[in-house]
């Protein structure tokens, strides 16, 4: 009989896949504009956050033992043409520009503590032509280390914290002013950056079926991965506050790296890219893997072009890998290393996400009204309020995506052209291919039967004819 896994292993996966040293980099620069007042755009970020992590611990209750989450909820919720957009915008897309940010970190990281001579962009295509390979070959190169180095990410963080918290550190203190930010709007203006910081606990569903008592620790893991990241990162901002100059956490490219040092001399610096740096590694291996089972998920429904679903003889789905590994090399190979770029990138990607956020709770609503009395082992209290409230707190970050309205307007701009292409595509898909109403939700029954292999071929034959 298989083991079940406790809570305690629930909220450990959920803490490693949110952080990641992407993350570090939103953190240093809300940090570097608005001091210690950051914290409180951490915290309405997290409160926001965990009213999503609810609906979708509602939605796993409602569709259990679902490998694709949100494919499947909204394809039963809202239809294909909703399910194209959200998951090729909100989770592929965002994946290639935040892998991209990931290696371009990692080559940032490098140049910031050793004198390479090589440029940051070059080290980055390195790295990933070698993840590439691996994944082409079928080898997870860091499997058995994966949740080491993210838990060693999340501990030397705290203690990073704390160091800096107390003045225990061997860096000279600074002397500035703690808060930064005059102002509540001033906190709200950085929203959509600090949405980022806990990105991803719904990434804890796929393994509900191995949880123990799921009712209650899918949602209680997902919950805590997020208070502890808050509480983690509340410690990181607190230490920045003593040993760090503002200005220069906000201009730097490896703002991490930079406390590191300001902390503990190269001490400090090793000891953080020794460990970002394999989560680097780690993060950008993991979602290359996890892309081309994705693409190869929604081409089993039926969402994406068959072609996905080759596999080489090593078994791995080598057109989702190549995919997203060419396209990562190209975004890297324009230059993707300063520290206003990247946030740039992080911003227009998270939109995409919160989109598929605000889908999820949408989701959750439709399915309260259709199917009031289906069983449900993890139900939302307070009725349609605490998914309405996260909708509408989803809506406000995207609008406070960044507090320049120039800046703002260039994302809106650049989210809204990928949108429209992609609404060319799913339409025509739906139309040419599905052969599908656009909006008419596909029979839940039927999306569950997905899962099953004896549908693949059965739906396969159906294709040929």
């Amino acid at each position: 009989m298989e083991k079940k896994l406790g809570l305690p292993s629930a909220i450990a996966t959920g803490v490693g896949l949110i952080v990641a040293t992407s993350c570090l980099m939103s953190l240093g620069q809300g940090a570097g504009a608005l001091g210690t007042g950051f914290i409180i755009t951490m915290v309405l970020a997290c409160a926001i956050n965990i009213l999503t992590a609810l609906s979708m611990a509602e939605l796993n209750a409602l569709m259990p033992n679902l490998t694709g989450g949100l494919a499947q909820y909204t394809l039963a919720g809202i239809g294909p043409f909703v399910t194209i957009l959200t998951m090729v915008g909100g989770y592929l897309v965002c994946q290639a520009i935040a892998g991209s940010v990931e290696c371009a970190m990692f080559g940032n990281a490098i140049n910031s503590v050793f004198d390479t001579g090589i440029p940051s962009s070059t080290l980055s295509i390195i790295l990933l032509v070698v993840l590439i390979i691996a994944n082409l070959m079928g080898v997870d190169i860091f499997a058995k280390i994966q949740n080491v180095v993210a838990y060693g990410l999340i501990l030397s963080l705290i203690a990073m914290g704390i160091i800096g918290m107390f003045g225990l550190g061997t860096g000279e203190q600074v002397s500035q002013p703690a808060n930064l930010a005059g102002s509540f709007t001033d906190t709200f203006g950085l929203l959509g950056l600090a949405f980022f910081l806990f990105l991803g606990c719904e990434f804890v569903i796929p393994i509900s079926k191995s949880v123990k008592n799921e009712r209650r620790n899918v949602p209680l893991g997902m919950v805590l991965s997020l208070v502890i990241i808050l509480i983690m990162q509340i410690f990181v901002v607190l230490g920045m506050s003593r040993y760090t100059d503002w200005t220069a956490l906000s201009e730097s490219a490896s703002p991490h790296i930079l406390y590191g040092t300001s902390l503990l001399g190269k001490f400090g610096s090793y000891w953080m890219i020794l460990v970002s740096v394999f989560a680097v590694i780690s993060t950008v291996n993991s979602a290359m893997s996890s892309f081309s089972f994705m693409c190869a998920g929604l081409s089993k429904i039926g969402l994406l072009p068959a072609f996905f679903l080759k596999r080489n003889k090593r078994g791995a789905y080598y057109v989702g890998v190549l995919s997203i590994g060419l396209l990562e090399i190209v975004v890297n190979a324009t230059g993707l290393s300063t520290s206003d770029s990247l946030t740039f990138m992080i911003s227009v990607a998270i939109v995409f996400w919160m989109v598929s956020y605000i889908v999820s709770n949408i989701n959750v609503l439709v399915f309260r009204h259709r199917l009031p009395k289906a069983p449900r082992t993890f139900k939302v209290p307070f009725g349609p309020v605490i998914p309405v409230i996260a909708i509408i707190g989803n809506m406000f970050m995207i609008w406070n995506i960044d507090s320049d309205p120039g800046t703002r307007n260039l994302i809106f701009m650049i989210d809204g052209f990928i949108f429209m292409i992609l609404a060319v595509y799913s339409a025509v898909w739906c139309k040419m291919r599905l052969k599908k109403p656009m909006f008419k939700p596909i029979p839940m029954h039927e999306v569950m039967a997905m899962e099953n292999e004896v549908y693949l071929i059965a739906h396969q034959q159906d294709r040929e004819k």
